[in-house]
């Protein structure tokens, strides 16, 4: 048989149950929005070091400007993030209050109770005294269960006390991370004011460097073409190299169709480790120590000419002097390519994928060497004019490209 007193408390404790798990959902929340704040903040800081490490050369306005629109849309996503924790604190902050509220009355509540109780005890004690309660039973029975209510009314007495204590403590605690979430929310407030600034001045000074371009738009999208037209030739050697992979894997295996194929005769070995390079996939590290990416992948507008579309078959990344390029994963150096006017890169392959590492000064490593992950294998080329430390980085699946922001760990 179901007490009454446990039907009504079932209410309550599936109130208390998914208060908790809003509370756990909550915190989480903000644990993953801290972690993306220090993360951006991380990225602005790495942005700012690696410009000042540059600042005494004259980058190219296409460089400046790529900077500017990187860091521009950093600072566009650490002042969303801290939006959000703050809004998210401010919910917080008003559940904290409402909680305290209720606990204040709560408390309020057992205390009137306890005095009472005490009152009572008191003038029980007054009238007549605890063995005279029990002597004036009628019988054994009636003597027993008086003793046990007065047994269970001390216990009660007990235990009230004790929530008291217990609903006090929680309410100490409550105020305390009300206070502390007040704090945090100013310091968000007051980070968010000073991003506003260095956003504004980040936008006024791309936009005076736009302004001197545009006087000259025709010399720079004739680079932008340019360089273009040299990336497009770089990776077109990659891909005829690819290409002739396919055939000589598909000939040693015996495959009578070799020319035609489009996709890689793996051996037990290079199953393996493809299969490997796969399970891995955004968690790779980056192919650099240090940087951030200028050039995304995909077909874009030039930051200076929007007319004008990129098409960028990996992605760019910014360095400081002197980095090395190095591994993302375990594989074989399949091939240093040497082309004229263009500085050399090294090809890894990965079972039927690759990785490509373009614009070294420096190659460690020869062909058919086995490299293993983030093991150096260049240095970053650096323009002696401008300063400029840039890595291409290419991944690709048989002969064609693929995102390299999928593969690589928060890229």
């Amino acid at each position: 048989m179901i007490h009454y007193k446990n039907i009504i408390k079932l209410p309550v404790l599936l109130i208390a149950l998914l208060s908790s798990v809003f509370v756990f959902s909550q915190n989480n929340k903000q644990a993953e929005l801290e972690a993306r704040r220090q993360e951006l903040r991380r990225e602005i800081q790495k942005i700012s070091q690696l410009q000042a490490e540059n600042k005494s050369k004259q980058k190219s306005q296409l460089s400046l400007i790529q900077d500017f629109n990187y860091k521009i849309s950093v600072i566009n996503n650490l002042i969303k993030v801290t939006n959000q924790q703050t809004n998210l604190l401010t919910r917080d902050i008003n559940n904290n209050q409402k909680k305290i509220t209720n606990l204040r009355n709560e408390l309020k509540g057992l205390k009137e109770d306890y005095a009472a109780m005490i009152v009572k005890s008191y003038k029980s004690k007054n009238q007549q005294s605890r063995i005279m309660f029990l002597l004036s039973s009628d019988d054994f029975k009636q003597a027993y269960k008086r003793l046990q209510y007065i047994k269970q009314y001390s216990n009660h007495q007990k235990e009230q006390g004790e929530a008291i204590k217990v609903k006090t403590q929680e309410l100490q605690q409550v105020n305390k991370n009300l206070l502390n979430q007040k704090k945090n929310k100013q310091d968000l407030i007051a980070e968010n004011r000073e991003l506003q600034k260095t956003l504004e001045k980040e936008r006024s000074d791309h936009q005076d460097l736009m302004t001197a371009i545009k006087k000259n738009i025709n010399l720079f999208t004739a680079q932008i073409r340019e360089k273009q037209r040299e990336a497009e030739r770089i990776d077109r050697e990659i891909e005829n190299i690819i290409k002739a992979a396919i055939v000589s894997s598909n000939k040693k295996a015996g495959n009578t169709t070799a020319t035609s194929s489009t996709s890689f005769a793996l051996t037990a070995e290079e199953k393996v480790l493809a299969a490997s390079f796969v399970s891995n996939k955004g968690k790779l590290p980056w192919p650099v120590e240090k940087g951030y990416v200028t050039l995304g992948y995909g077909t874009q507008p030039s930051p200076i000419d929007k007319s004008v579309m990129i098409q960028s078959n990996g992605v760019r990344i910014a360095t400081e002097k002197g980095a090395k390029a190095r591994a993302v994963f375990n594989g074989e150096v399949y091939r240093i390519v040497f082309i004229k006017n263009a500085n050399p890169f090294v090809m890894i392959r990965h079972g039927n994928y690759f990785t490509a590492y373009k614009n070294l000064s420096k190659v460690y490593v020869k062909e058919g060497d086995k490299v293993t992950t983030k093991q150096p294998i260049g240095e970053v080329f650096t323009n002696s004019i401008d300063g400029e430390t840039v890595l291409s980085f290419i991944v690709f699946k048989e002969a064609k490209t693929e995102n390299p922001n999928s593969w690589i760990y928060k890229m």
